[in-house]
């Protein structure tokens, strides 16, 4: 059952990258921590989020604009480094606090924690109109970069700070999608080599079959959606999204999965 839920999360997500600040890995991360341990879930998704993303690449990463990419890739995946040494030195061993409740103790760990309160920020600046509207100029690429690399590599989050700082590039609509995916791919490949050494200890192998599957609606998905790049506006189901993210996130920061 859980790989077909995860392989439908996984497509459907995938179309929706084209068309909103959210990105494979924000909406699959907690979908996969529903059935798999957190820092199995993190694996996982990276590598369908990776796959996926040379994929996309080879769709539309030729229309990237290159100064844009040296000024805000660079920093980018520097700066995923750094989230991703944090995220694999964060203290997750024992419980952040147990609570009590419906007859029941829950534990809520440090971890899923950070982690759900990211995906409610995040899912919050696409509900927010007036995060909608924030948008800076070209001279904070570098700063742009490096926020939203620090965030991708820390939780995989990295989509709408993205988008704040590049839509304000002077970019066409195939030169942004084409850059943000190039930078998309660059700090997947920076994170995953950092989290390649969680790999060893998480059973990644013992669930390939999993990430197949994932990796494979996640394409169908982004070809679809690649078509569907010119034709299609999905506003309405960025916000549903977002609050389906929302409540994932409150679920999993209160140990309820």
């Amino acid at each position: 059952m859980e790989i077909i839920i995860i392989s439908l999360a996984a497509f459907v997500t995938a179309i929706l990258t084209f068309f909103s600040g959210f990105g494979l890995g924000t909406i699959l991360t907690p979908v996969f921590m529903i059935f798999f341990p957190v820092e199995l879930a993190i694996a996982l998704t990276g590598v369908v989020h990776f796959f996926n993303n040379i994929f996309k690449l080879i769709l539309v990463g030729k229309k990237a604009d290159k100064g844009v990419l040296l000024r805000f890739g660079i920093p980018a995946v520097l700066f995923a480094f750094v989230g991703a040494w944090i995220l694999l030195h964060i203290p997750d061993a024992h419980p952040l606090f147990v609570y009590e409740a419906f007859g029941k103790i829950f534990e809520v760990h440090l971890l899923k924690f950070i982690i759900a309160v990211l995906l409610i920020i995040f899912a919050l600046i696409d509900l927010i109109p007036y995060f909608n509207k924030l948008q800076f100029g070209k001279n904070k690429l570098p700063l742009g970069g490096a926020l939203s690399g620090f965030f991708g590599g820390l939780s995989g989050n990295q989509g709408a700070l993205r988008s704040a700082f590049l839509i304000r590039a002077g970019l066409s609509k195939e030169a942004f999608i084409g850059t943000t995916v190039v930078v998309s791919t660059f700090v997947d490949f920076t994170r995953l080599s950092v989290y390649a050494t969680r790999f060893v200890n998480s059973d990644l192998t013992g669930n390939l079959l999993v990430v197949l599957c994932a990796t494979i609606a996640a394409i169908v998905g982004a070809y679809i959606g690649n078509k569907l790049l010119k034709k299609v506006t999905l506003r309405f189901l960025q916000i549903s999204v977002a609050v389906m993210l929302i409540m994932i996130s409150l679920a999993l920061g209160t140990g309820l999965i």
